[in-house]
């Protein structure tokens, strides 16, 4: 299962592009981390444009998400889904809860800060 990066562009808008870990091998290894959090996000709760708080890794446990960029598009994401989060400044992305059941995610906190490392 390829890993969704989302990142801000040389525009300053959020874009998103799929890694595989096979072609990407800086995904295999380890990478230091400052801790973990669960969340639950009730069905339809949806979150206007906002950057990532730090470098993150989303994974989806449960439910749907979605993200919406800047150009209109919208990706969904299911259970098992890992986001790599580096949108750190620009116009950012929204989120929306798009199952009818509660989303939970878990989300590790990056110690490197720095996109695209």
């Amino acid at each position: 299962m390829p890993i969704t990066r989302l990142y801000t562009g040389s525009d300053g808008q959020s874009h998103i592009e799929e890694l595989d870990p096979a072609t990407h091998p800086t995904l295999t290894e380890l990478e230091a981390a400052t801790g973990i959090s669960f969340s639950v996000a009730e069905p339809g709760r949806m979150s206007d444009w906002h950057n990532a708080p730090r470098r993150q890794y989303v994974i989806t446990v449960s439910g749907e998400g979605e993200i919406g960029l800047g150009d209109g598009s919208v990706h969904k994401f299911g259970p098992g889904h890992v986001s790599l989060v580096e949108d750190l400044t620009g116009q950012g992305h929204t989120t929306r809860v798009s199952s009818d059941v509660p989303r939970v995610t878990a989300t590790v906190r990056l110690e490197n800060q720095t996109p695209g490392s």
